[in-house]
C-alpha cells in the first residue's frame, strides 16, 4: 500500500558532554531552561533511564544495572508524580514504605517522629492522601522519601505549585536535613529561590550541554555586583552625579543608582555625598539570583549570536 504521507524522525540528544562529580553531603542545584535535559539526567541517575553513551556512577554503582541496590540508597521526589497511595491515610503509605525497605521499627518510628515534627505532619497523618492540600501532600512525599535514611535525595520540582508558606517550610527542612544528617541533595527546579535557600553549588545546562558548574557566589561574582542603591532626601539636592555609583533615575527626593564596582562600599558612597545634604534614608539591594542567572544566559546567547 502506497501513501503520500511519510513519517520523518529526527534524533534529539537530551544530554551531551555533561560531566561532573558530586561529593557526599553536598547540596547541588541542577538548573536549565525547559528541554535542557534536567529531568533526563535525574532519571538516568536514579536508574529509570539507560544512558546511550558515557559513564554514570552513583555511590560506586551503575544505576540501571543495580536498580535494587541503588533504590535502597536514594530517595526520589518528583513534584508532579506521587508515591503516596491516593485513597489510604498517609500513615498507611508510610508503613507500606517501611515494609518494602525493611526499615527497623525503632529507626522508622524515630525518623517519622522527627520528620513529622519538623514538617508539622501530625495533624494529617491519619487523613487520606486525596484529602490533603498540595502543600501537605508534598511534605508527606518528602518525608516518605527520607524514611529509609537514603544517602542521596533527588528532588525534581519539589515546590511546584506550593504557596509561599509551604515553600518556606520545605526549603528550611531540606537545608536542615542536608546540614544535620549529611544527606546529599540534587535538586532541579524552576524556582530559583529553592536554589538560593538550599544549594551552595549550582550546575547549569542549556541545549543538553553543561555551561556552568561552581559555587553560586562565584556565579554572582562573575556577573559583577550591580547593586542597586536608593537615596531618599528630606529636600531635593538637585542633580547628584557620583563617581562611586551611576545614576539610573532621578525622582527628586528619591535618587536611584547602580553600584557596578565590587570595590565600592556604602561607606565610600556616603563619603562622596557628604554631610551637608539632607539624606533621610538609604536602601542597598544585592542582585537576586534571578537577575544573576538571567544576565548569565543573556550574555551567553549574545556571544553565540555574534560568534
Amino acid at each position: 500500500m502506497k501513501t503520500l504521507v511519510t513519517t520523518e524522525y529526527s534524533e534529539v540528544e537530551a544530554v551531551r558532554d555533561v560531566s561532573f562529580d558530586i561529593s557526599a553531603g553536598e547540596a547541588v542545584g541542577y538548573l536549565g531552561p525547559n528541554g535542557a535535559g534536567k529531568s533526563t539526567m535525574i532519571k538516568m541517575m536514579t536508574g529509570i533511564l539507560v544512558p546511550s553513551a558515557g559513564e554514570l556512577s552513583i555511590l560506586g554503582r551503575t544505576p540501571h544495572q543495580h536498580r535494587m541496590a541503588n533504590a535502597r540508597d536514594i530517595g526520589v521526589v518528583f513534584g508532579q508524580r506521587s508515591q503516596l497511595w491516593w485513597d489510604l491515610p498517609v500513615r498507611d503509605s508510610f508503613d507500606l514504605h517501611r515494609r518494602i525497605y525493611d526499615i527497623p521499627a525503632a529507626r522508622y518510628e524515630g525518623n517519622l517522629a522527627q520528620f513529622s515534627e519538623l514538617l508539622d505532619l501530625t495533624p494529617f497523618l491519619d487523613r487520606a492522601v486525596r484529602q490533603l492540600s498540595l502543600g501537605q501532600r508534598m511534605r508527606a512525599e518528602i518525608v516518605m522519601a527520607l524514611l529509609h535514611d537514603p544517602k542521596i535525595l533527588f528532588l525534581d520540582e519539589p515546590t511546584i505549585g506550593l504557596d509561599v508558606v509551604a515553600k518556606d517550610a520545605v526549603r528550611k527542612f531540606l537545608a536542615r536535613i542536608n546540614r544535620e544528617r549529611g544527606v546529599t541533595i540534587i535538586l532541579t527546579t524552576h524556582d530559583l529561590q529553592d536554589i538560593e535557600s538550599i544549594c551552595p553549588r549550582l550546575i547549569m545546562v542549556d541545549q543538553a550541554r553543561l555551561i556552568f558548574d561552581g559555587a553560586l557566589k562565584d556565579l554572582r561574582a562573575s556577573m559583577g555586583t550591580r547593586r542597586r542603591l536608593t537615596l531618599e532626601f528630606a529636600s531635593d539636592p538637585g542633580p547628584l552625579d557620583l563617581q562611586t555609583a551611576r545614576l539610573s533615575s532621578d525622582e527628586g527626593l528619591l535618587k536611584h543608582y547602580q553600584i557596578e564596582r565590587e570595590d565600592v562600599s556604602l561607606v565610600d558612597v556616603l563619603a562622596e555625598i557628604g554631610r551637608d545634604r539632607a539624606l533621610k534614608d538609604i536602601v542597598l539591594e544585592e542582585p537576586n539570583i534571578e537577575e544573576v542567572i538571567r544576565t548569565f544566559y543573556q550574555g551567553r546567547n549574545t556571544a553565540a549570536v555574534t560568534a
